[in-house]
């Protein structure tokens, strides 16, 4: 749903608030009410977050609903589940009024997506699957995961060169990643978020 007609910058975007807890993506400078979050992209987020923090990953270093700047023909920033925070990362986002982490900042460490509801050709499975790729790549954003409680499946993309390689986790599966090589969770612990 489009909030207004009226196309805004990203500094009165940034600035927008209508009073509501309604979140908005700015696509092509228009405001587009994100829906809400299922109860269970929720619970996989926390339970994952609570996951890498218990593992060593600093506290402060786990970010919900952290904004990334993007390269898009129409998007500007997304909003990612869970932002894994590298030092500079960190640093550069603590400096700032919002968690926003514009071009210029350093990278955080790895971008968690739990993922829409949808089949190819869809407006969500193309957004989670085709764009969000393509645009955490050109960030140079070294690993990036994509939670997909319908498909039954965790990936987890690792960058290669300027694209990601990616390795598909199910059921018993242990999660391999680079960044965090102590995890030891399965695919169906992440993805019944722990229960």
């Amino acid at each position: 749903m489009t909030q207004a007609t009226q196309k805004l910058t990203l500094e009165e975007y940034l600035a927008y608030d209508d009073g509501t807890d309604t979140r908005y993506e700015l696509v092509d400078g228009v405001l587009v009410e994100m829906g809400a979050e299922s109860s269970l992209n929720l619970d996989i987020a926390f339970f994952l977050g609570l996951c890498l923090a218990q593992m060593g990953v600093p506290r402060l270093h786990i970010g919900f609903k952290t904004l990334i700047a993007v390269d898009s023909t129409k998007v500007t920033a997304r909003e990612p589940d869970l932002v894994v925070h590298s030092e500079a990362s960190k640093r550069a986002v603590a400096a700032e009024k919002q968690a926003f982490l514009q071009h210029e900042m350093p990278v955080p460490l790895a971008v968690i997506e739990v993922v829409s509801p949808g089949k190819p050709g869809d407006q969500n499975y193309d957004r989670d699957y085709i764009e969000k790729p393509k645009e955490y790549a050109q960030r140079g954003i070294p690993e990036f995961w994509q939670i997909d409680p319908a498909r039954s499946v965790v990936s987890v993309l690792t960058l290669k060169g300027s694209s990601y390689k990616a390795k598909a986790f199910r059921g018993s599966d242990r999660i391999q990643s680079e960044q965090f090589k102590q995890l030891n969770l399965t695919a169906d612990q992440i993805l019944n978020a722990g229960v």
